[in-house]
């Protein structure tokens, strides 16, 4: 059978997307492949095709959702966003409930830090990326400060992902703002 040209890269951008949502919403160890392919419309067979391992896939899967999350950013720079605005499209009960959308590091850290070296690799270069960006927006345009903003604003959807009352989970979510706020204009 015959396919239309860019239809492999169309099939294995799908994968991608999939596996992508499904890691930040499960977890990497939770996600099956034969689920991922599932719900991409494929068997596992075609799986092979597109991959050599899971490894792959989740390290394409987590450099694609952390380069949508840099766009993010960049397009926060364009709508003149200043760095309370970042921090508040980030702290927020709808990314708080969108998991499976959000935040890769919120979502999957520790299974970050038990992959193999290149794909943690790939989180490092994709974290510089984001940081150098977000510290465009503080008065200093310090780049540890900037990493210590985006570890704050991390710990903190972590932190309220993980109680049941929202209530609470709005006050962790402010408490972060507030918190990131002070560090930002820390001289």
């Amino acid at each position: 059978m015959r396919f239309e040209k860019g239809h492999k890269e169309m099939t294995r951008k799908r994968i991608i997307d999939v596996a992508s949502r499904r890691f930040r919403k499960d977890g990497v160890a939770a996600s099956g492949l034969a689920g991922i392919m599932a719900d991409s419309g494929l068997t596992n067979g075609a799986f092979y095709a597109h991959f050599d391992s899971k490894e792959d896939l989740v390290r394409e899967s987590l450099s694609s959702a952390l380069s949508g999350q840099l766009g993010q950013l960049e397009q926060a720079h364009e709508d003149a966003i200043d760095i309370e605005g970042a921090i508040r499209r980030y702290l927020n009960m709808s990314h708080l409930e969108g998991r499976e959308e959000g935040c890769p590091s919120a979502a999957l850290l520790p299974e970050i830090s038990r992959q193999p070296t290149q794909t943690r690799k790939v989180y490092e270069d994709q974290l510089l990326a984001y940081t150098k960006n977000l510290a465009t927006l503080l008065p200093n345009s310090k780049s540890a400060q900037a990493t210590a903003i985006f570890s704050l604003m991390v710990g903190t959807l972590q932190m309220a992902r993980a109680v049941s009352d929202p209530l609470l989970a709005e006050e962790i979510l402010e408490g972060g703002v507030q918190a990131a706020l002070s560090l930002a204009t820390a001289r």
